[in-house]
């Protein structure tokens, strides 16, 4: 499947680009010009998870997992990842994952199974059979993602059709009632993710006030945005502030700070809450992100705090302290120098925090990840910031009881 769309190997090619585009890179906020929708989440108490296309395949990991967890009963919100930008346009990711794929009674949310003429059957029917047990669980369509973001520059030529083809794949009549609007995962507008944009800095929020005109007031319409609060970094390369008027929220993605794609270290946490002595960058930290977009003018209601449900890590490591040398990435399930909290835990557990998250190290292995107890703090931030909400990357990474998203509530 599109494996550079997991967790993402963002940092390493970004950080490449960005010193080839130049200085000038990320910002955020404004008041909401259409009226919200009349269903919302109790102010700081949204949680949102994203739930891959792909994760069906390799991991196993179907919408029955987000019930069988006990995940359903924490989210308010799933954000299902991702949907293509291409052509200008919005389209289909995967659509044998997303609407054809026959579920046995075993796999299905309801224990009944497909049936080889219903018009309806994937990923799309189970998440509606998940709503009719969980009336206010809303549903919004992500698109983009690292893999498919470079579809955005040419959308951001034509943002009115852009977002008329968004606003019909979403009401496709095929499926309705599924989705309850949409997310826009740009990465990054105006700056580097897996290509350099160029669109400009105006860009962003003239998409995202398409979209706000076009779904208009009774749908979602959310972004996932960069959390680089460094001088002349991705906040400062578009007009966050400005477009915030037209978003219900933004999930800065405040992890992947660090991770093996420097693979001599020095070893950091890839999510740390606050700065510590000997961060590599000082202001590669998510209470730095919170911050700055804050102070840009984005009220702190529309900005959800971001969680990593993985780790990263190094290998050829001696020291147990963060700052360390390594020789490169540690071994993953599914990739080099990631793995799923739940492997981890039992894997490599915990064995000291730093700046408001976990570290470990086992052997000559060194990984860092959040653990309940480094969430409930996170949480205790979230609250004292007055952030709108949680929001985490992503459900197939906790356990099969739902550890991390029981902490987060």
């Amino acid at each position: 499947m599109h494996f550079p769309n997991r967790p993402r190997l963002r940092r390493v090619v970004s950080a490449l680009c960005t010193a080839a585009l130049g200085a000038g890179l990320l910002a955020g906020a404004g008041t909401a010009s259409a009226a919200p929708t009349a269903e919302r989440a109790a102010a700081g108490s949204k949680t949102v998870g994203y739930f891959t296309e792909w994760g069906t395949y390799d991991r196993k990991y179907y919408v029955k997992n987000i019930e069988t967890s006990g995940s359903a009963d924490k989210l308010t919100h799933i954000n299902y990842a991702f949907g293509n930008v291409t052509g200008g346009k919005c389209a289909l990711g995967d659509s044998y994952a997303a609407t054809d794929r026959a579920y046995t009674a075993d796999e299905s949310v309801d224990g009944v199974a497909d049936t080889w003429d219903q018009p309806l059957k994937g990923n799309f029917n189970q998440l509606l059979k998940l709503k009719q047990r969980h009336p206010d669980l809303k549903v919004l369509w992500s698109f983009g993602g690292w893999t498919w973001s470079g579809g955005f520059a040419e959308a951001a030529k034509d943002p009115a059709a852009f977002a008329q083809s968004c606003y019909d794949l979403v009401e496709n009549s095929k499926w309705a009632d599924v989705f309850d609007g949409i997310d826009i995962d740009w990465e990054y507008p105006n700056a580097c993710g897996l290509t350099c944009d160029t669109s400009g800095r105006e860009a962003f929020g003239a998409v995202l006030a398409a979209l706000r005109a076009k779904f208009g007031g009774d749908h979602l319409v959310t972004a996932a945005i960069t959390a680089d609060a460094t001088s002349g970094g991705r906040i400062d390369a578009t007009d966050y502030a400005g477009a915030a008027q037209y978003v219900d929220w933004y999930n800065p993605m405040t992890y992947d700070f660090f991770g093996a794609w420097d693979s001599t270290g020095p070893t950091a946490p890839h999510s740390p809450l606050t700065t510590y002595d000997g961060i590599p960058k000082a202001d590669f930290h998510t209470s730095a992100t919170i911050a700055k977009l804050k102070g840009l003018g984005v009220p702190a209601e529309k900005l959800l705090l971001g969680i990593g449900f993985y780790g990263r890590g190094w290998t050829g490591v001696t020291q147990e302290a963060p700052g360390g040398t390594a020789t490169g990435p540690a071994a993953g399930t599914y990739e080099q120098g990631i793995e799923d909290y739940k492997v981890l835990k039992e894997k490599c557990p915990a064995t000291g925090t730093v700046a408001g998250t976990a570290y470990a190290k086992c052997g000559s292995d060194w990984w860092s990840y959040d653990t309940p107890g480094t969430v409930a703090g996170k949480m205790a931030y979230k609250d004292q910031e007055g952030l709108g909400g949680t929001f985490f990357w992503e459900l197939s990474g906790d356990t099969a009881d739902g550890e991390l998203i029981k902490a987060i509530s």
